[in-house]
């Protein structure tokens, strides 16, 4: 043995020990029982389970949604509260079966429903998704330039629109997916902003728990519209294919997208993804209930009635809630917007180059996927030009609500075809509970989107 190879061995010898060391550390870890970890380290390790379920709830709170949760505290109070805690159930096992149906089929939502039910249900849908996302990626592109304003009121509003959305176009096509999602995951934190001005403003709590868990609604035209705006803000499409896709998105990151590991893991991932899901929904339906506490019990009860905008609600809470309110509301427009333009335009682009069998994904470079950021770009530059031509944000609210309640409904029925499907599921098919839930969703959006229909009229 020459002596190149004795030193080379004598350098291998400790690293290999080393690793071995790590090894058997990490199983230990892992095989830990969770009550015998400290409290950091499962912190640490909730964190690390929680991804695509986080940044999909944290989106769902658009300033769009804000603004939709914003009017209906001020102009009925506290009476529409109760849409919080019942929503979130629902919108949690729909999320919950499109994560699944990624992570065991490793497609998108439209790829797979391409595959089973053909194209032509998926490019009506798919378009109405676009137009849908578009009208609220324009409402939200003027949101983050009017909360920039409530920061420095002299800055140019156009100029804002413009600078945002090149912002936001660079950081999805040349940054990497890795550092994007880890963005997004952060960025989801901002929406504590919103509890925390709640909070702050000071709002009768024991009302607020009164009208918690008591459903109670007017059958009439605006009261009907403003329920089905809310249902289309929070259960809505764009979240659908988004969240699907996403999931796909971390098994090609971290090399697992293959039929023999997903057979022989799928039940760990889902495991941690029914933790991701259901805290990322949960921590969008607090942020709903939050607001809607503080405008019902603030705003309303001084008889301001009409909020358009996330910036309007802000301004309105400031001489009430003070000025601590009014800055986290104005952080929190700005960081929610930043997350949920690129979720819309992003789920807008995976459903049409799904649909379409193109190559798609975030992960790719802009030459392997022209189609898939052809639509992102298409799509944010339509809904930058939108706030040049004077968008309405309330009209652009009730063409989305009009549009996801089309949408909603024939995509869940789809959605809970594949879920129970044994030959596509196998043994992670919808169980009684899911389906149930699923159905009486799917039921009530579509009953949702007739009346949107009907009180335009």
């Amino acid at each position: 043995m020459n002596k190149k190879n004795i030193v080379e061995k004598t350098l291998e010898a400790p690293a290999r020990t080393l690793q071995k060391g790590l090894d058997k550390g990490e199983r230990i870890t892992k095989n830990m029982p969770l009550g015998s970890k400290g409290p950091v380290r499962r912190i640490k390790d909730y964190w690390y389970m929680l991804g695509p379920g986080l940044t999909t709830g944290a989106s769902d709170d658009d300033p769009s949604g804000i603004a939709t949760y914003s009017q209906a505290g001020a102009q009925y109070g506290l009476k529409l509260l109760w849409l919080a805690p019942f929503t979130f159930p629902f919108m949690a096992v729909a999320q919950e079966m499109c994560a699944r149906i990624g992570l065991v089929t490793g497609r998108g939502l439209a790829a797979n429903i391409r595959t089973h039910f053909g194209r032509k249900v998926l490019y009506f849908s798919t378009i109405l998704l676009f137009l849908a996302n578009t009208f609220n990626i324009g409402a939200d592109l003027g949101a983050i330039a009017s909360g920039l304003q409530l920061l420095n009121p002299h800055i140019n509003y156009y100029l804002l629109v413009v600078a945002s959305t090149l912002v936001i176009l660079f950081m999805q096509i040349f940054t990497s997916y890795a550092k994007y999602a880890k963005y997004l995951k952060w960025l989801a934190l901002i929406l504590f902003t919103y509890i925390l001005s709640a909070i702050l403003a000071h709002p009768d709590w024991h009302d607020i728990l009164k009208n918690s868990y008591i459903p109670r609604i007017s059958f009439n035209k605006q009261e009907l519209l403003i329920v089905c705006a809310v249902l289309g803000t929070t259960i809505t499409p764009y979240l659908f294919f988004w969240q699907t896709s996403q999931e796909v998105e971390d098994q090609n990151l971290a090399g697992q997208n293959n039929s023999t590991y997903r057979n022989e893991n799928v039940g760990k991932e889902i495991k941690n993804m029914r933790v991701d899901v259901w805290s990322g929904m949960l921590l969008s339906n607090l942020v709903m209930f939050f607001i809607i506490a503080a405008c019902g019990s603030i705003l309303f009860q001084h008889g301001i009635n009409t909020i358009t905008t996330a910036s309007q609600a802000a301004e309105a809470l400031r001489p009430f809630a003070g000025s601590a309110t009014y800055w986290l509301f104005a952080a929190g427009i700005i960081g929610v917007a930043l997350l949920a333009i690129p979720v819309m335009a992003g789920a807008s682009a995976y459903a049409i180059s799904e649909s379409l069998g193109k190559r798609q994904g975030l992960n790719k470079k802009l030459k392997q996927g022209y189609t898939f950021y052809g639509v992102i770009i298409l799509s944010m530059f339509i809904g930058m030009m939108l706030n040049f031509i004077g968008l309405n944000p309330i009209k652009a609210l009730i063409y989305s609500a009009v549009l996801n309640g089309i949408v909603a409904p024939v995509i869940l029925v789809l959605i809970l075809l594949i879920a129970r499907n044994k030959k596509i599921m196998g043994n992670w098919k919808n169980g009684k509970l899911s389906a149930f839930l699923g159905w009486v969703i799917t039921i009530f959006m579509g009953l949702s989107g007739v009346a949107a229909i009907y009180s335009l009229f």
